[in-house]
Parts: structure tokens; C-alpha cells; sequence
């Protein structure tokens, strides 16, 4: 594999320019919204020159780990996805255990069971994939709708805080931005590639507040996705003061 294959940037804080509005549809909610990532042209790369996280299993992408799921509502969804799979579906249909036990931040916590090296759910060959987003494509639905919280949100991190000082502004904010490798931890650090530090996944030429605008709403809700879209808009053709450092044309972000 060669060195152009594999580029990244360098792994340092990377300057960003930021926007804040109040949601619409709640006037004590501000969104804080990271207009370099935003306004990136990143696009997942799977099955198309992504490497992977693990150098031994760079199909899988970054599927090598079972996926931790935020709630119970998240692990009953994905649980009622997984009945609806065929043997067409899922090279492992049939398997009994899905989900185990594991640590997180110290604690117990419930994620997609692994197999052989990756998720449970991953179809094993170039581009095979997971069975639940060819789930969502097969029944026209959106990946959202079927596979865990973070396997569709990843790699935009959406976090709400309360605001807890009694101020006239604010009573919580929601950052949106990018999951950097940073954002896994320490763990970050031993990941072999991480997309959004590769300019390979740039250059789609859609924004990414454009193409992951199902996701965005589904994180903000659709009066607050709009209004940052709209904003969005009118701030792109002006061009960024903070381009993010994997675009191909760090020039502009037309």
C-alpha cells in the first residue's frame, strides 16, 4: 500500500469557524454548529478506498467493533431490523446472540456482539457491508431507521449540554461537529486510518450539511436542521476563513 494511498493530515487541533443560533422550535436552546466540518465535502468512502480502523481488516472499515448503543430504544430498534433480515441480507443469518455486555467509560454497557474480528452484522468481502443499512436500501428506507445510534451518526458528533448558571441566555447547547480521531479517546490513537483526517474522503463536492441532512435532522429536529441549512447557504459562497485541511482545494469550498 503506498504512502499517496494511505495521505492523512497532521493530527493537531485544526482551526474551525463556528456559528450559534437558537433552535426555532425552542427559543431556550442554542445550536452551536462547526461550519468547517459543516461545510466540508467529506463523504464516507466505504468500499471505495476506505482502509478501514484496523490494518488487518481494512474491508470492514470501521465496522471491527460492535457498536455500543446509546439507549434501550436504540437496542430495540436494531433488534426488531435484525428479525426483518434474510439469509440474502446477512452472511450470518441465524445467529442466535446479537448483542453482549461490555465496558465503556468504565462502566457495563450493551453493544453489537463481534465475530470473527468485526460486527456481528458485518457481511464479510469488498464492499459487502453491513446487513442492516442494505436492509434500509432493500425496503427503501433510510440507514437511520435501522442500524444503531452511532453506526449513522459517526462521523458527525452532536453532544447537548445544560446550562446549568441561571442566565438570560441559553438553557442548553448542542455542539455539532466532527468525530475526530481525538474523539474516541485513547483508543484514537491506535486506529491504523480515520476518514475524516483523509483527504481521499473529500472532494465529493456536496457539502456535508447537504448530504447528511437526514441525519442532522434526525439529531436536531427539522425547524433547527433548517435554519441551519439555510445558514449554511448564505455562508458558503463567501468562503471559509478555517477550511478544514483534508479539502483538496483549501482555497474556497465551492
Amino acid at each position: 500500500m503506498s504512502t499517496a494511498q494511505t495521505t492523512t493530515v497532521p493530527s493537531v487541533p485544526t482551526p474551525r469557524e463556528w456559528m450559534t443560533f437558537r433552535d426555532p422550535a425552542d427559543p431556550d436552546h442554542e445550536i452551536r454548529a462547526d461550519l468547517t466540518w459543516l461545510l466540508s465535502t467529506w463523504s464516507c468512502i466505504f468500499g471505495a478506498g476506505c482502509h478501514g480502523i484496523s490494518a488487518d481488516r481494512p474491508d470492514a472499515g470501521c465496522c471491527t467493533h460492535g457498536a455500543f448503543f446509546s439507549d434501550s430504544a436504540d437496542e430495540k430498534r436494531v433488534r426488531a431490523a435484525a428479525k426483518e433480515l434474510t439469509a440474502a441480507d446477512w452472511q450470518l443469518f441465524g445467529t442466535k446472540r446479537i448483542v453482549e455486555t461490555d465496558e465503556l467509560d468504565g462502566e457495563p454497557a450493551r453493544r453489537t456482539r463481534t465475530a470473527d474480528g468485526a460486527c456481528i452484522f458485518h457481511n464479510r468481502g469488498p464492499g459487502a457491508g453491513c446487513a442492516l443499512h442494505g436492509l434500509a436500501l432493500r425496503t427503501g428506507r433510510h440507514p437511520v431507521e435501522t442500524k444503531p445510534d452511532v453506526c449513522w451518526q459517526v462521523p458527525i458528533s452532536c453532544r447537548t449540554e445544560e446550562v446549568e448558571e441561571e442566565t438570560l441566555g441559553p438553557k442548553s447547547i448542542t455542539t455539532v461537529t466532527e468525530y475526530e480521531r481525538s474523539s474516541w479517546g485513547e483508543g484514537g490513537a491506535d486506529l491504523h486510518w480515520w476518514c475524516t483526517e483523509s483527504p481521499e474522503a473529500h472532494g465529493s463536492g456536496e457539502p456535508l450539511f447537504r448530504s447528511y441532512a437526514v441525519e442532522l435532522t434526525a439529531l436536531l429536529g427539522e425547524p433547527a436542521y433548517q435554519e441551519l441549512a439555510r445558514l449554511c447557504e448564505r455562508r458558503r459562497p463567501l468562503g471559509l476563513i478555517a477550511v478544514h485541511p483534508a479539502e483538496p482545494d483549501q482555497g474556497s469550498n465551492l
